[in-house]
């Protein structure tokens, strides 16, 4: 087990006042082990919390005098100091078997972690989930979780986890929900599996056995070249269809009985279907956005509606490795800022907009809307993954460099911050390994109104 390593003291913070520096491992704090970054938060919250440390192979002590409940001001290096529990699922539609060799080795590993479904929203399936961790849960008021369902007969989604838990382990969303923790569900559609029939068995099963979820998010598997499951395929425009009439028809079912409409359909679906998205008040508040769910017309709101807030920002695919910071994706973040790698081309030079495929489709018609000529969208294919990978989160600095070779130079570039984890995409380059200077910019519609008006 490792020890949570200090990599930020905040200035004048009562860890600063004590003498807590940054490379400190902190051992115990009032004689308790931290496990995760939950533990360490519960721990340093208490009033005058005593730490051990370990400095340069030296133990010491410091007693931090701070009131309960004040932050101790210390940034550690991850979310969890113990072993991360991992994935014994063997699913077909699994992204992390479709990545292709030879990219950082944290990316390979497959976590079914429910502090990482409180921390950042990742989907758990709950195969591994005990008796103690449902306690420690509802002790501790680890709330929201986000939950993988797939289906709700037992057969299936055992065929789909390819495990034989998975026909049981929906038995702790029923104990959960019991405990009053707020959940939101999650549907990956594979075609010829949990499509149809089965999506209608499961929205039913929904209804019948966890009316209580918050949500329940369907969406589309993603397939990509490096994909060995003969079984799995990308959705064809009929097939879209017919899941988006699927969840428009139990929207009205959930509606009718609940008074709201429970489950949603990923944006992507809309796009392949080639239909017009719900309005924004159809999404009831957006709470499934960081699932790619509303994240059209919440950009749409933000970039043109001049929205005060920021509705959602999706985070990266694998923000939770490499990215987010250790507190969670609920940690707060600065919104619209921007940053350019090499030199910023004038304010007035005509800007692109870098996107992804599927970006592009929602983002060329806004565009136009603004009534600038000077701005257009530069839609990157993702030919890394290849397959139906079209998402903007997944876009990979090779295939920026390869657009950006084809753009004039002196324009302004913007590139949205979803596609950088620690300031590097997932194959590895930096933005200033580019061939165009590219600013930075917060991957939502605030930001990027913010970055067209200038800097």
């Amino acid at each position: 087990m490792d020890h949570p390593q200090v990599v930020a003291v905040a200035p004048a913070s009562p860890a600063a006042r004590a003498g807590l520096l940054t490379g400190d491992e902190i051992l115990t704090i009032n004689g308790e082990r931290p496990r995760d970054v939950i533990h360490y938060r519960l721990l340093a919250d208490e009033p005058d919390p005593e730490l051990e440390v370990r400095r340069g192979g030296l133990e010491l002590t410091l007693a931090v005098p701070k009131a309960a409940g004040e932050v101790l001001g210390v940034e550690v290096q991850s979310a969890l100091f113990d072993q991360v529990r991992t994935c014994d699922n063997h699913c077909e539609f699994c992204f992390i078997y479709q990545l292709p060799k030879g990219m950082r080795t944290s990316l390979y590993l497959k976590d079914d972690d429910y502090r990482l479904s409180f921390l950042y929203g990742n989907f758990t399936t709950l195969t591994r989930f005990t008796e103690a961790d449902l306690e420690r849960v509802v002790a501790e008021g680890l709330s929201p979780l986000y939950v993988s369902i797939h289906a709700t007969d037992p057969d299936v989604r055992a065929r789909m986890l390819r495990n034989r838990r998975g026909a049981t382990s929906l038995r702790w969303l029923r104990a959960l929900l019991d405990h009053g923790v707020e959940i939101h569900g999650q549907v990956v559609v594979c075609p010829g599996i949990n499509d149809g029939a089965v999506l209608e068995d499961t929205l039913a099963g929904v209804l019948d056995a966890y009316p209580e979820l918050a949500t329940v998010g369907v969406v589309p598997l993603g397939v990509s070249r490096h994909s060995h499951e003969p079984s799995m395929r990308p959705h064809t425009r009929e097939e879209a269809a017919a899941v988006l009439d699927a969840v428009g028809e139990w929207q009205a079912v959930f509606d009718r009985v609940l008074g709201r409409r429970l489950v949603f359909a990923a944006d992507e679906y809309y796009l392949l279907a080639g239909r017009p998205f719900p309005t924004a008040g159809e999404y009831e508040g957006f709470p499934q956005h960081e699932n790619g769910i509303g994240i059209a017309r919440s950009f749409e709101a933000e970039l043109l509606d001049h929205a005060d807030d920021v509705l959602g920002v999706r985070s990266g695919f694998f923000a939770w490795v490499d990215g987010a910071p250790a507190d969670g994706y609920r940690a707060p973040r600065a919104a619209g800022a921007t940053r350019a790698t090499m030199a910023p081309a004038s304010d007035d030079a005509p800007v692109a907009v870098l996107t992804g495929e599927y970006g592009a489709q929602v983002l060329a018609p806004l565009v136009a809307r603004l009534g600038r000529d000077d701005v257009r969208v530069v839609a990157v294919r993702n030919e890394f993954f290849g397959g139906n990978i079209a998402v903007t989160g997944l876009l990979v600095g090779e295939d920026v460099a390869r657009a950006l070779v084809c753009e004039p130079e002196g324009h302004r570039y913007l590139l949205p911050d979803v596609c950088l984890s620690r300031g590097v995409f997932l194959d590895g380059m930096a933005p200033a390994d580019l061939p165009r200077a590219v600013e930075v910019v917060s991957t939502d519609g605030r930001a990027l109104r913010h970055a067209l008006v200038g800097r």
